[in-house]
């Protein structure tokens, strides 16, 4: 928001670059947001339970690792999409800070010229919010997840058993090195692939979305979710509406209404008014029938 804000309401990075100069709060807490959203830590100084990186470097790692401690074929699965995840998190991240801040700018010169930090009421809350990614991690390892863990959470969470007595959340801090490593590794492919392309050698992604042109449009067009979820929801509900609203509120209910006011209600002030004549006799033989009516009701044990 801070830099959509500098760059007049801008929202495409792909016109936006070398605003690191011009912005350089704004950089500084983007760039500890994504050090943060990437997982950066020391893996192998976190492997002997000495947690030192980022918030998001000591929560993600739990997870993966407690994922690969669960064992068996669907864990092993999810633990691989959890590393690819964690490689695309890297690259989309980093990708964001080398288009937005590095390089040469890509918006128009008088966009630029006029790009500014955000006002003081935006900058400042992001220090508080700097400052949890940085320290949170560390701060609260132990009580989230380390030797507390089981008196913090007490019983509002169900710490499911791995092998024998050993919990899963006991398990995850014994895997393999390589294990407790994986995710770093995967930050780092993330963080090569998105400098190769928007850095070292920049215009190499247009070159890659043309060599694999179907997977760019798939990829681009977010696997066209939305033209799917129009097809299958969006446009069969608006026909079931349109169908409802004329045939079911329009024809059926106003329909009704229109016919009683207009037709049924007339129709019958028509017959009465046509009843009342005037002559005497004419009520007299009424009153004489309703009363025949009634002695043939009573005299049948309506009365009773």
């Amino acid at each position: 928001g801070s830099v959509i804000h500098a760059m007049h309401h801008e929202q495409d990075m792909r016109r936006m670059g070398g605003l690191k100069g011009k912005l350089p709060a704004t950089y500084a807490m983007m760039l500890i947001g994504t050090l943060a959203i990437t997982g950066v830590g020391l893996p192998l100084v976190y492997a002997l339970h000495i947690p030192i990186g980022l918030a998001g470097f000591i929560s993600k790692d739990v997870i993966i690792e407690a994922t690969f401690a669960a064992e068996g074929g669907i864990a092993m699965l999810a633990f691989g999409l959890l590393l690819v995840s964690a490689a695309l998190t890297s690259f989309y991240s980093w990708r964001l800070i080398f288009l937005t801040f590095w390089g040469e700018t890509r918006a128009d010169h008088h966009t630029f010229d006029h790009a500014h930090e955000s006002p003081r009421v935006m900058i400042w809350p992001l220090y508080p919010l700097a400052a949890g990614a940085v320290f949170a991690g560390i701060e609260f390892y132990q009580s989230f997840v380390g030797e507390h863990e089981a008196a913090f959470w007490g019983a509002s969470i169900f710490n499911l058993v791995a092998d024998g007595e050993e919990t899963i959340l006991e398990a995850a801090h014994h895997v393999p090195s390589l294990v407790k490593a994986s995710p770093f590794l995967a930050m780092l492919l993330g963080l090569f692939v998105a400098y190769r392309f928007y850095v070292a050698r920049p215009g190499s992604a247009d070159a890659f979305a043309k060599l694999n042109g179907v997977l760019y449009d798939l990829s681009f067009n977010k696997w066209y979710f939305d033209e799917l979820y129009t097809a299958i929801f969006v446009r069969p509900a608006m026909a079931l509406g349109r169908f409802l609203w004329r045939r079911g509120d329009g024809d059926t209910i106003d329909g009704a209404i229109n016919g009683l006011a207009f037709v049924v209600v007339p129709s019958l002030v028509r017959t009465a008014g046509r009843m009342q004549s005037g002559y005497m006799f004419h009520y007299a033989f009424a009153m004489l029938i309703g009363v025949s009516l009634l002695v043939t009701w009573f005299a049948f044990g309506g009365g009773g």
